[in-house]
């Protein structure tokens, strides 16, 4: 570390009151007793800090065993299945503590205890054991993101009322469940084609037990355990069955399809449709990964402008913590902005998808979307925040090395990102309504003229996309080819179209927020976010009249404008994560103490330039500019959130 300077500068500040505040924003007052505090609590317990010297092997273990925490604490097995709020809340906490561990959680309560808590009730299949831990098998080797296609058969005997399930070959077998001898009992929830009465019924869902208590596979079970993985590791196998003998209650039955005394009975007309119906979890376990994405984000940035506020550098007169060079700060505020409006956009999602039923579809559709683009921001964000952490940032023990590649694997899970993208922009291609004519934006102050211009840039591309659809020659090219022609513009629309929702859940919490302080904190980053999403795109606004020139000259000077009046304010936006309690354990993350060396072990000693708690910001770059009149003119009244460690 370098040496200490010999007039030291003002400490770095948090502005907890406005932090306070601010954590009301981004986690729900409503939700964060029942949603949030046990699990942030969880993991500021020593049971979740970081062990150095384990094998893969005892990573995973303890992954488990963390789950088993996990599990002790719900009033009811399907407490998480059956919420998807609190099921998502869980996953912003523990994933950045433990990624194994996270997705051990959404695999067992969301994709396998949801799996049987939505199908028909059964008095003879039991919906929770305690002892055994559920997966979830349905992509196979030869079959991924096309599971209409899958090849695994469950063939009906109405001789002695059972199924057959059956892997027909090297292709058919299930890829990646964690089906290993690790954490010992096993079942899981199979897809597989139902067979019955010489014909083929569709996809559904069967309930297969697979390992004995200590882990050894069943009778007609066979499974092989993958090499490790990059990122967080996990026990994947390859799992097949040898004519495995299932009882009648193992179909988990629905109105997507039922085989009831000797007849099957769908209310869908199509073989997909079914499929879609019956692996439906899929769904609350896209808001689980987004979730999981956002809470690493939010961590990872909390350790890099922590780090950032006591590691000092040479300057003049006297030493200055790295945080006062923009060329370290701007990158980390930045991300700062899209992590709240993903954030918020993902509190939106998730009660969208909890309150009602009506249209479904529609949301599920902007859950998916919000997926792949919070899940690649988030991974951004979480790369950028342990390059600026330096060679520190590449030690596990201090809370980032690890995340971005564990974030590798929620852009894959519950569907990968570019072909969720690519189902939704197909989806959106007909069907938006470009925004009305408007006088050429001249000015970026105002937010709502900022959201207009998004709006815009959204219209642009999927005009094109919709041209190019039109006008391909639909006498020799149908299909894919046709497709391909939109298809680029079309998802970069669809892209937009996400950005817009969280440009608006953004928006909203700024009209809403009473905090003055806060609100002001609100407004600028909103601005920040919608400047920086706009910047792409200032060619096609100004070629279509969109926005003038000097309009557009104007927008970089706005961007660094925004970033140097948020710059004093990091400690406090990062401060709102209400993470103290698991930062704790963080050594290059820790508010009062530096440490010694890189032993995580080793004794730390008090460091006298760490952030400390006051009203203002003594070294501030910049006093926090805000614009909109409406911002700084609304009523308020001071209140705190819940932050208490």
């Amino acid at each position: 570390m370098t040496s200490e300077p010999a007039t030291p500068p003002a400490p770095p500040v948090v502005d907890q009151d406005t932090a306070d505040a601010l954590t009301q924003v981004l986690f729900d007052p409503d939700d964060f007793g029942a949603v949030h505090a046990p699990w942030r609590q969880l993991i500021a317990t020593p049971e979740f800090t970081y062990r150095t010297g384990l094998t893969e092997q005892e990573r995973i273990e303890l992954a488990y065993r963390r789950k088993s925490m996990v599990d002790q604490r719900l009033a009811h097995p399907l407490a998480l299945a059956t919420d998807p709020v609190r099921l998502a809340g869980l996953h912003e906490w523990i994933a950045p503590a433990d990624p194994t561990c996270a997705s051990v959680l959404s695999i067992h309560h969301s994709l396998y205890l949801g799996s049987l808590a939505e199908a028909d009730p059964n008095p003879q299949r039991p919906l929770a054991e305690e002892h055994r831990t559920g997966v979830f098998m349905v992509t196979e080797v030869g079959c991924g993101n096309d599971a209409a296609e899958l090849s695994t058969c469950a063939t009906w005997n109405p001789e002695d009322e059972t199924f057959e399930l059956s892997t027909p070959g090297y292709l058919a077998q299930k890829f990646m469940p964690n089906t290993s001898p690790i954490a010992g009992a096993k079942i899981g929830v199979v897809a597989a084609r139902l067979h019955a009465y010489g014909r083929d019924r569709g996809v559904m869902l069967f309930r297969v037990p697979l390992t004995s208590d200590d882990g050894q596979p069943l009778p007609g079970i066979r499974i092989r355990q993958m090499p490790e993985r990059a990122g967080a590791p996990m026990d994947h196998c390859i799992t097949a069955f040898d004519n495995v003998k299932l009882p009648a209650h193992a179909l988990l039955e629905g109105d997507h399809g039922r085989l009831r005394d000797g007849v099957f009975t769908s209310n869908l007309s199509n073989p997909r449709a079914q499929l879609l119906a019956a692996i439906h979890r899929v769904t609350p376990g896209r808001l689980a990964m987004t979730a999981a994405a956002i809470g690493c984000a939010r961590a990872a940035l909390a350790i890099a402008v922590r780090y950032s506020h006591y590691r000092y550098i040479s300057g003049r007169p006297a030493p200055v913590p790295i945080a006062a060079h923009r060329t370290h700060a701007a990158p980390l505020i930045s991300h700062l902005a899209t992590t709240y409006a993903a954030t918020l956009l993902h509190r939106r999602n998730v009660h969208a998808y909890a309150a009602t039923d009506e249209d479904r579809q529609h949301t599920e559709r902007n859950i998916s979307l919000a997926k792949a683009w919070v899940t690649w921001a988030a991974r951004d964000a979480v790369t950028e925040a342990r390059d600026r952490c330096g060679a520190r940032g590449i030690f596990p023990h201090n809370g980032i090395a690890g995340l971005a590649a564990a974030l590798d694997s929620t852009v894959t899970a519950e569907g990968d990102n570019v072909p969720i993208l690519v189902k939704a922009a197909s989806e959106l291609l007909f069907d938006h309504e470009p925004p009305r004519a408007a006088a050429p934006v001249d000015s970026l102050s105002a937010l709502a003229d900022l959201r207009h211009l998004l709006a815009v840039a959204e219209a642009i591309a999927a005009t094109r996309a919709r041209d190019r659809f039109r006008t391909y020659d639909q006498t020799r090219h149908q299909g894919l080819e046709r497709w391909n022609e939109a298809s680029l513009p079309a998802t970069k629309a669809a892209t937009l179209h996400t950005i817009g929702q969280a440009a608006d859940a953004f928006l909203a919490v700024v009209d809403q927020c009473q905090d003055p302080k806060a609100g002001a904190l609100l407004t600028a980053l909103a601005r920040l976010f919608l400047l920086q999403q706009i910047q792409p795109h200032t060619g096609p606004l100004q070629a279509y009249g969109h926005l003038t020139a000097h309009a557009e000259r104007s927008l970089p000077d706005l961007i660094e404008d925004s970033i140097a009046a948020l710059t004093p304010h990091m400690l406090t936006l990062v401060a709102a994560f209400d993470l103290d309690g698991y930062l704790a354990s963080i050594p290059i993350a820790h508010a009062t103490y530096a440490l010694a060396d890189d032993d995580p072990n080793a004794h730390w000693h008090h460091h006298p330039h760490t952030p400390q708690h006051s009203d203002a910001a003594p070294w501030a770059l910049a006093a926090l500019r805000v614009t909109d009149a409406a911002a700084a003119s609304s009523p308020h009244a001071s209140s705190r959130g819940p932050s208490a460690s």
